[in-house]
């Protein structure tokens, strides 16, 4: 990894941690300064490091916003965790906004194949594809999960940015997206043209009001490669610091289970923020929220499980519903975790082998029972074959 992509965290941010209790966040994760440098990976599950990149959206100056975040976040106290956390510093604006994408998508492929988990302190959303691309280098398929009013897929010709970054992570080669899936967007935000495009690619749509009941998007973020956070699908009451921001949204609890959910999935590599304007924020609250869920993010993987794929489909207990006229579908439950999947069936060697498994709930088993296939389902089977 080139650490010339970095500048260390700033002085201001170093003496605040200082100031705080030993046991706080800050005290205990290495931290890139320029008194001692650029710390030592050699242990590191997880990776901290922000973008200063904002002009995918015509934004402010992102550096305060990292620095009010990163504040929020070394106040507060570790929880009972094993891994090892570092703080790599920032990635600044590049001559061109190109030069930026190919920092962060060098700097994230080095991690990645180093099995380290970056935590994107953004910027704007747009940074997302060049996380996206970061993923080439390992010859996979990724699903991405954005959490998110709006698609942002962008006009046929726009160019790159922050509304239009999804258009290019489907359009672009190479393609390696298995999967796309938006949690809480908001209808009006989007036209019934971008809703039915989707749709028709087989790709996982999840209005505000269908999530209401938080625990629903647990299978959702268990199958994810990528997690994308917009700071805006917060309400503004909880988040008024959004680039964006609307009435109408997640509560600020709500987005701490989706960032521990997307850290305990045993499949997510990379967690991203995005979208905080500190010149809209009120009293910090925002940058206390993105901290918050931050730190529940490192909370989830301390408690993964090591489920679907780390076992084989043996270590489960089996369920097998036979509908009508049709084969069987076998569903998993861990005997680890209490969580459940259903089996897609595969040729061995097939490139999607990964995706044999679909994560799911106890209401998809029951409703095989009742002879209706589940929705995630078939979408996959669609993707598959």
């Amino acid at each position: 990894m080139n650490i010339d992509f970095f500048s260390p965290v700033s002085d201001s941010v170093v003496t605040h941690v200082m100031s705080q209790a030993s046991s706080t966040l800050g005290g205990n994760i290495s931290i890139h300064t320029s008194e001692n440098g650029f710390p030592d990976l050699s242990k590191v599950k997880i990776a901290i490091l922000a973008v200063s990149e904002g002009r995918g959206a015509d934004q402010y100056d992102c550096l305060e916003g990292i620095y009010n975040i990163r504040k929020e976040l070394y106040q507060l106290f570790s929880g009972n965790w094993h891994t090892k956390i570092a703080d790599l510093g920032t990635i600044e604006q590049g001559s061109t906004i190109k030069d930026t994408y190919f920092a962060v998508s060098s700097v994230i492929t080095s991690l990645l194949k180093d099995d380290i988990i970056p935590i994107i302190i953004g910027g704007s959303q747009d940074v997302t594809y060049a996380n996206y691309r970061a993923y080439d280098a390992l010859e996979q398929t990724v699903n991405l999960v954005s959490i998110d009013s709006r698609f942002d897929l962008g006009g046929d010709n726009e160019e790159l940015l922050a509304k239009s970054f999804l258009g290019k992570v489907i359009m672009d080669e190479p393609s390696n997206l298995f999967n796309y899936s938006n949690i809480g967007y908001q209808t009006y935000f989007n036209s019934q043209e971008e809703i039915a495009l989707l749709d028709k690619l087989y790709f996982d749509t999840f209005r505000l009001g269908e999530v209401k009941n938080i625990t629903l998007v647990e299978p959702i973020l268990r199958d994810a490669d990528i997690v994308s956070l917009d700071i805006a699908s917060v309400r503004q009451g909880d988040a008024p610091g959004a680039i964006n921001a609307s009435p109408n949204g997640f509560y600020g609890e709500d987005m701490c289970a989706i960032a521990r959910y997307s850290g305990i999935s045993d499949k997510v590599t990379s967690f991203g923020v995005y979208e905080y304007s500190s010149s809209l924020d009120v009293n910090n609250q925002t940058a206390r929220l993105i901290a918050q869920a931050i730190w529940y993010f490192i909370e989830g993987v301390n408690h993964r499980a090591n489920d679907y794929p780390y076992v084989t489909k043996e270590n489960y207990e089996r369920y097998t519903v036979v509908l009508d006229d049709d084969d069987p579908l076998n569903f998993y439950k861990s005997d680890k975790s209490g969580r459940w999947w259903m089996e897609i069936n595969l040729i061995s060697n097939n490139k999607h082998k990964r995706h044999a498994l679909i994560p799911c709930n106890y209401r998809d088993y029951e409703q095989a029972l009742n002879h209706k296939i589940p929705k995630r389902w078939f979408k996959a089977l669609q993707k598959l074959t």
